[in-house]
């Protein structure tokens, strides 16, 4: 964890696993019950006027191997509760991932938002939309324009469920092992 050149630190919350390759740089308070995996990066470090803008995680959010999470200066990021960020995926701000979401495999999202229960499959392109609740994104779909998307199907919405039990097993494990 790193100060960014602003003086602006990480803030890690209670019970939040950080592996040790990951890198936290800057303005980003991630919150309680995480898990940030290895080589992992979490940047807030471009200014606007002398100001950094926020990345903000919540509670019980996973963000697995090789994620990057940045943003343009001036805008933020904005994580919800009970997120789960697959290996490789990177979220790029402006954006807002509202809770109980899922961003699988190497998807990205850039100047988006992610309404709740969104599942984005493997591989897939969210760039300058805002998808409904409970949609689901198809793996490998580039969704720039209009697109009209499948709703959220109940089995993917109990594997997002399950993502985010075994990673906060994970972060409980590890966290207990560090000890």
């Amino acid at each position: 964890m790193y100060p960014n050149p602003f003086g602006n630190y990480p803030v890690i919350g209670r019970n939040t696993y950080v592996h040790p390759s990951a890198q936290i740089i800057g303005r980003v308070e991630i919150g309680e019950n995480c898990f940030i995996g290895p080589n992992a990066v979490i940047r807030a470090d471009e200014p606007e006027k002398g100001k950094v803008s926020p990345i903000i995680i919540g509670n019980n959010v996973n963000v697995q191997d090789g994620v990057i999470i940045h943003a343009l200066a001036g805008t933020e990021v904005r994580i919800g509760n009970n997120v789960s960020l697959a290996h490789g995926a990177i979220i790029h701000g402006p954006v807002v991932i509202k809770e109980n979401c899922f961003v699988g495999f190497g998807a990205l999202v850039f100047k988006a938002v992610l309404n709740e229960w969104v599942f984005v499959g493997h591989r897939a392109v969210v760039q300058e939309r805002e998808i409904e609740r409970e949609k689901f994104v198809p793996e490998g779909v580039i969704l720039t324009t209009e697109y009209s998307l499948p709703v959220l199907s109940s089995e993917q919405k109990e594997f997002i469920k399950k993502v985010c039990r075994i990673n906060l097993i994970l972060t409980k494990q590890y966290l207990l092992s560090d000890k």
